[in-house]
């Protein structure tokens, strides 16, 4: 499988003042295999710790001292096998399982700069971990599902990827390209981003005509699998809580008949709990493993955006499609189809979500003002960029133009089923499947 993130890994190995390097990112996402595939193919060896697996194994070793050098020693003592500084890769997988190897990444980098350590963890573990943290030590990268880009490179059309890329760069797409795209993504919105779903049907498809049902027999299994590690943090905060917002934000996702989702309710999600102070905990659980998007709604479209945000007003998506799909039983033909329901706007926004959150370091937030609201604000530069979705073809948007009359943005977007189109000065109308490649798009 090909990950655009395999070329940050190998400008962060040809770094001069290289720190160790901690993939954080949601289960499930492919961190354990991009960094046994970057050790396979960059270095001379490479050398795997799973502290999960092997918690009590590898645990005494940070237990009586964390100077580098025992600890190397150690690994080499106990895995029989001596590690290169110079040449090898030193692999930490679940790091958050012995938060005393957090700690030693400090001296590794103090005492150790030669050697190169990759480590992967959950957020949310190290968060919650006792031991002191590698403050300005370490540097992070976060790892996500495959965005449409890449599952259009693994997709096997080479041709098509190269279309893809070509039209971007012209600001054009001929009819046949974009239906071929198009039809694409809408095998993407039913598979999203997860590595093993992904492959799964790059590898299977054409050959069993029931493949989409396997696939969503998949993705229920990762569901509940994410469902049995919210049990694990069931005495910081009760697990069914986190199990109910996790399903409810699908529900409501759902509801939606507006061309808008709205801001996520607090009422009813869980019996008895009203209020944002009650749920706040299952929601920042869900957050911090980086299994939902919460977006922040903006009062006011200027910047700080942050500063015109209230901590109670916000929208909540899955950080993937796939996952929604499955969540809401949706059938794949009817998404094959575009026959899903009489709003499909949800569906599309949740997407746009997650392609926007994979491609760019700036937040996102969303606007609401009045009786107008705009999808997503991304901050390019010194600028605030308004972006509309629009599941169809059809993009008269009201909220939009209220939008430029009072903030007069030098670019505003719209996202939608149709080609590329610049007709206004302002508006420019950029197809779907090119969410996650606006700042490319708004390049002159």
């Amino acid at each position: 499988m090909k990950r655009s993130a395999l070329s940050y890994l190998i400008s962060w190995k040809n770094k001069k003042d290289r720190k160790p390097l901690v993939i954080k990112g949601a289960r499930q996402v492919g961190k354990t295999w991009l960094m046994k595939e970057f050790g396979k193919k960059n270095f001379t060896n490479f050398h795997y710790f799973d502290f999960e697996r092997e918690k009590d194994k590898w645990t005494p070793v940070f237990e009586s001292d964390i100077d580098p050098e025992t600890i190397l020693r150690n690994f080499s003592l106990i895995s029989n096998r001596v590690i290169d500084i110079d040449n090898d890769l030193l692999i930490f997988d679940e790091i958050q399982n012995i938060p005393k190897a957090l700690t030693s990444l400090k001296y590794f980098y103090d005492e150790m700069p030669k050697l190169a350590i990759c480590a992967a963890g959950s957020l949310l573990g190290i968060i919650l971990s006792d031991e002191s943290y590698p403050v300005g030590k370490v540097e992070y990268f976060n790892l996500r599902p495959l965005n449409f880009r890449e599952f259009l490179t693994n997709y096997g059309n080479e041709l098509l990827f190269e279309e893809f890329t070509k039209s971007l760069k012209n600001k054009t797409v001929s009819e046949p390209v974009h239906l071929q795209l198009m039809e694409t993504l809408r095998e993407y919105l039913i598979t999203g981003g997860m590595p093993e779903v992904v492959n799964y049907y790059i590898h299977n498809k054409g050959k069993d005509p029931a493949l989409f049902n396997l696939i969503r027999k998949k993705q229920s299994d990762l569901i509940v699998s994410f469902q049995a590690d919210f049990s694990k943090h069931a005495g910081k905060i009760n697990s069914l809580h986190i199990s109910t917002v996790y399903q409810n934000i699908a529900t409501q996702l759902a509801e939606n008949v507006d061309d808008s989702t709205k801001r996520f309710r607090f009422k009813d999600s869980i019996k008895g709990k009203k209020s944002y102070s009650t749920l706040s905990g299952p929601i920042e659980w869900l957050v911090n493993a980086e299994l939902i998007i919460k977006i922040h709604i903006c009062n006011r479209a200027e910047l700080p955006l942050k500063a015109f945000c209230k901590d109670n007003m916000f929208k909540l998506y899955y950080n993937d499609i796939g996952l929604l799909g499955a969540m809401l039983e949706l059938p794949p033909a009817a998404i094959i189809l575009d026959n899903y329901g009489m709003n499909k706007g949800y569906f599309m926004e949740n997407f746009v979500a997650a392609e926007l959150l994979n491609s760019t370091d700036s937040k996102l937030y969303s606007w609401s003002e009045r009786n107008s609201e705009i999808e997503f604000l991304m901050n390019i530069g010194k600028y605030i960029v308004p972006v509309e979705v629009k599941s169809g073809t059809r993009t008269k948007a009201k909220s939009l133009q209220q939008y430029i009359l009072k903030y007069n943005p030098e670019k505003a977007i719209i996202l939608c089923g149709k080609t590329f189109s610049d007709s206004d000065k302002t508006k420019l109308e950029i197809p779907l499947f090119y969410a996650g490649e606006l700042t490319d798009a708004l390049r002159s």
